[in-house]
Formats: C-alpha cells, sequence, structure tokens
C-alpha cells in the first residue's frame, strides 16, 4: 500500500527545489584562420560548436559520405555476415579495396575496405545487398540522415562520386560522425591503420588513408575524401583525458594541418568533469522503523566544459515518503547545468530500506511533518 503511495508521489510532487549555484562564464571561440570552404569543431557529448565557419551550408562531400554507408552497413548486418560482389557493383570508378566479380566477403572485412581503402567497390556491394538499387540505397540513407538530424544533406551515391545534388554541410557530417563514433564496430574500425584480410584466398592489405592516427595524440578516424569537385574533404575525432572533439573541413587545401591545430586548439580549451551528487540529500520517512532516507544515485556521467566554466546543479526531490521503502526506489532527480542548458539528469533513488514500524497517531505524524518542513524552512 505505502509502496504504491511512494511511486505515485514521485510522479505528482517532485517539487521540492534545492540548489548549488556557480559561476558559469561565456563560451570562448577558438581563434583559427582556416581556409576550408566550410569547417567546424564539435563536442559530441554537449552538442557545442567550439569552431565554425559556413558550417550550415550544404557542399559535395566525396568520400567522407561512407561513413552513412557504414553505418547502414553495420546497423543491418552482423560481422560475418557473407556479401557477393557482383559485377554491377564493381563497375565503378575511383578508389578500390581490390574485389572481383563473384568475391564473397564477410561485412565486417567489407567495412575494413570501405572506411580504410575507402572503396568505392565496397560502397556498391552494400548499396546493392541492402536495397538492390542505388537509388533505394539513397533513401536509406535520407531517412537515416533526417533521424540523426542531418537537415542540409542529401545522398544520392553510397560512395560519395559527384552527382547531382548529392552534398552534405560540416555541421550534419559532425553530427554522422558522433552518431558513427557511438558505434563500437565502426569506432574501432575508423581507428585502425592497417589491416589484412583474406578473400577466396586472396590476402588484401588494407591500409587507412588519414594521416592524423599517426600524428595526432588521441586521434580515432574518421574518414577523408576527394573528388574534383568537392576538393579535399576530411572528418576526424579524437580523444584525451574523457574529451571527443570531432573535425570536419569540406574544400581545404591544407586540411591535415588545420585539423591539427583545430583539435590542439580545442583540447586546449576543453576539459572532463566526472558529476556526482553534490550534498547529502535526505528525506523524512513516515510510518518507518526509521525517521529518513538518504537519496543517492549510482549513475556516473561525464561532462565536457571548458575550462574557466563550471556546472550548477539542482536536486529535486519529495518533501516526505512514507514505509515501507525499498532499496532503490524513485525519490527525485539531480539536473546539471553549463549555463541555462541542462546537460545531464540522473535519477535519486533510496539507499536502504526503511520498513513499516508500528502504526503512530495521527497527532504524532502531523508534529514530525511539521518539524521537518520549518527546519528546511529556517536553513533556506
Amino acid at each position: 500500500m505505502y509502496s504504491f503511495k511512494l511511486r505515485v508521489s514521485v510522479l505528482l510532487a517532485l517539487f521540492l527545489i534545492l540548489w548549488t549555484g556557480y559561476p558559469v562564464s561565456a563560451t570562448t571561440a577558438i581563434p583559427v584562420d582556416c581556409s576550408a570552404a566550410s569547417a567546424i569543431l564539435y563536442e559530441p557529448s554537449s552538442g557545442r560548436v567550439l569552431y565554425e565557419k559556413n558550417a550550415h551550408v550544404p557542399r559535395p562531400m566525396a568520400s567522407t559520405t561512407k561513413l552513412m554507408t557504414a553505418l547502414l552497413a553495420a546497423e543491418s548486418y552482423a560481422p560475418q555476415d557473407t556479401l557477393v560482389a557482383t559485377a554491377e557493383a564493381l563497375a565503378v570508378e575511383g578508389s578500390s579495396m581490390g574485389l572481383l566479380a563473384g568475391d564473397r566477403i564477410a561485412c565486417e572485412d567489407l567495412l575494413h575496405g570501405l572506411l580504410l581503402s575507402s572503396g568505392n567497390d565496397a560502397a556498391n556491394v552494400f548499396a546493392l545487398s541492402m536495397a538492390g538499387s542505388y537509388e533505394a540505397f539513397a533513401d536509406k540513407m535520407n531517412a537515416r540522415a533526417a533521424e540523426i538530424g542531418m537537415t542540409a544533406t542529401h545522398f544520392v551515391t553510397p560512395s560519395g562520386l559527384d552527382a547531382e545534388g548529392h552534398g552534405a554541410s560540416a555541421y550534419d557530417m559532425a553530427l554522422l560522425a558522433a552518431t558513427v563514433l557511438k558505434n563500437e564496430r565502426l569506432a574501432a574500425i575508423c581507428a585502425t591503420e592497417h589491416k589484412t584480410i583474406t578473400v577466396n584466398g586472396r590476402d588484401m592489405v588494407l591500409s587507412n588513408h588519414n594521416r592524423l592516427l599517426s600524428t595526432v595524440e588521441g586521434c580515432v578516424g574518421m574518414k577523408t575524401g576527394y573528388t574534383s569537385q568537392s576538393g579535399r574533404c576530411l572528418v576526424s575525432a579524437a580523444t584525451r583525458n574523457g574529451v571527443t572533439l570531432i573535425a570536419v573541413t569540406l574544400d581545404c587545401s591544407d586540411d591535415w594541418q588545420t585539423h591539427r591545430v583545430l583539435l590542439e586548439e580545442g583540447f586546449a580549451l576543453m576539459r572532463s568533469l566526472t558529476l556526482s551528487l553534490p550534498r547529502t540529500v535526505s528525506l523524512t520517512v513516515f510510518g518507518g522503523t526509521r525517521s529518513e532516507v538518504d537519496a543517492v544515485t549510482e549513475a556516473t556521467t561525464v561532462v565536457c566544459l571548458q575550462s574557466d566554466e563550471a556546472v550548477t546543479t539542482k536536486v529535486t526531490v519529495l518533501p516526505y515518503v512514507w514505509a515501507p521503502v525499498e532499496v532503490g526506489d524513485p525519490l527525485g532527480t539531480v539536473t546539471y547545468f553549463i549555463g541555462d542548458t541542462a546537460v545531464a539528469t540522473m535519477p535519486l533513488t533510496a539507499s536502504q530500506a526503511v520498513p513499516q514500524a508500528e502504526e503512530k497517531t495521527w497527532l504524532e505524524t502531523m508534529w514530525r511533518l511539521f518539524q521537518r518542513l520549518f527546519a528546511e524552512a529556517v536553513s533556506r
């Protein structure tokens, strides 16, 4: 009976608000002289843009397109699922992983050929296997892009070869990169420098085109690209001390150096913080063998913020609960803010069980409630 009351009151009476405040500074722009037509430096956990230049203008993005092809493939196939390279799929120009018509290849090996060797043949095998035609696969790409929030993007080809209307914004490509990094299979492949696979008895040595993997501390990928229309395109990501940054440049002649500078400036600016409950929070328990129960959070969340920023905390809990209380019963929430933006919310639950005691008189119960509320009012 009382457990039911407890859960109902969580939904209807989360109104007691306690504040722990700290000063928060304004966002600081990164001073970078960038020659790219479009560029962005993005922190995915908060969605913060640390640097941008024409970041919402759609442009051809060449083989960085393959991040979307890889995402759809990884979401559709298990690592050992086998795909067949057809003559239709191999009738494509540009970079290739070296497939022959009739080759049977595991999805995971094909993903390595797609992302390391930037194989247009691999992209076409995935597209025709999944959708039956390039047009139908483009529909899948655009549908997934809409789910991610890529509003300035339109996919036409699975490989990124130039086609009328094929393009994306730097911001959208950063959103795609963040989604790809959440997929453990793809994140591991993007961070791989070399891979040897065997296809129909032939050994293939695949080498990642991304120079930053060996020249930038913490680099974890992600994809290069070039066509005559797009110019040099690059999506990169790096992780240091709990902070992950994503850089995107479209049509940038000095993309390697630009990404190094963007990432170094970004890491100099950002730090990570492991969030914890700022104070001991206890609630009055009525009708129990104990008069109080502590509210705790077992969740651990890391947020990224600028070096001169701090986090404000808002704790919302019930005014009281009725026994019996079970370990893990919901008691409220703790929300963390950077400025006015909520960056994380975690549940608060009961840290210990409180069994129901012998029934007390109505007057005793009301007196304890009055004492508790009076003490809280005085402490504010």
